[in-house]
């Protein structure tokens, strides 16, 4: 017998996604409870992975449909990594081999036109710094975004959500060796970038954030703030930002993406109810 017949035997697809069983009893109870407090993870590693907002909602609310599929890890942080699989396979199955952006696209757009200031010189302190956080979170999911896929999710996990290479290598359901190989690939070519660009890095480098808000807004880099006073979530000011020689410390020091309000009623309501979206669940093309 092989495994993938072992598999089918037990009612599981190829990734150990078990097919509903009408005799199980309900677990939709258990599954908003034991699931959801994974959904920013799942969340964050979808939203580093894709340019696209909607392709990250999308592939978070999948994600949670397939897990209800079978019966979760008991340990907490052994579940959390079997959600970021499934969330890595499907978003990974749905991207391009090749990166959609690269470094050169990115200069073009933030670093082709001279330092200008004045642009932003009527905004409110609250509006400034929430434009600088939205600029670095763009700026740095965009690099992350110009490596190929299989070295970005290495990287994500990694450098972005702290998972020892044992986890990551779990995660992605390879073995550790290979995946070290894929995230010191994606740390060089990020550091390679950045070493000689960003503030954050080196003070002495050309691209400063504060300088470079009316650009990214005139180009549509970055959203202006729906409310006249932006709402802060972040940790600290923007100007105690840390800096490190080290491009890899610097996505460490990221905020999470936050989940939007909507995309967490859906999914609770879902595990609750055990009823899904068909228009939010639908596959992609």
């Amino acid at each position: 017998m092989t495994a993938y017949t072992y598999l089918r035997w037990r009612g599981c697809d190829r990734l150990g996604t078990t097919r509903p069983d009408p005799t199980r009893p309900d677990m939709t109870a258990t599954n908003e409870q034991v699931l959801t407090p994974h959904l920013a993870a799942v969340f964050n590693l979808c939203s580093r992975m894709t340019l696209a907002a909607l392709d990250a909602q999308r592939a978070t609310y999948q994600t949670f449909q397939r897990a209800v599929l079978a019966a979760p890890p008991i340990d907490a942080n052994e579940r959390e990594l079997w959600l970021l699989k499934i969330a890595a396979h499907l978003v990974a199955s749905r991207l391009p081999s090749e990166p959609e952006v690269d470094f050169d696209l990115l200069d073009d757009t933030l670093r082709s036109e001279a330092t200008r200031t004045n642009e932003v010189a009527s905004l409110t302190s609250p509006q400034r710094e929430f434009l600088l956080w939205e600029l670095k979170q763009g700026c740095m999911t965009s690099v992350i975004n110009c490596l190929s896929p299989g070295e970005r999710v290495a990287f994500v996990l990694s450098s972005v959500m702290r998972k020892s290479d044992a986890e990551a290598a779990v995660a992605l359901d390879i073995k550790e060796s290979a995946f070290k190989v894929r995230l010191s690939r994606a740390r060089k070519k990020i550091g390679d970038h950045l070493a000689p660009r960003c503030e954050h890095i080196d003070p002495r480098n050309p691209c400063h954030c504060p300088s470079r808000i009316g650009v990214a807004l005139r180009k549509g880099f970055i959203a202006p703030p729906l409310n006249a006073e932006a709402t802060l979530r972040k940790l600290r000011p923007f100007n105690d930002e840390i800096k490190s020689h080290d491009a890899v410390d610097i996505f460490r020091t990221l905020p999470p993406v936050e989940v939007p309000e909507a995309l967490v009623r859906r999914v609770t309501e879902s595990l609750r109810t055990g009823t899904w979206d068909d228009e939010l669940a639908q596959k992609q093309e």
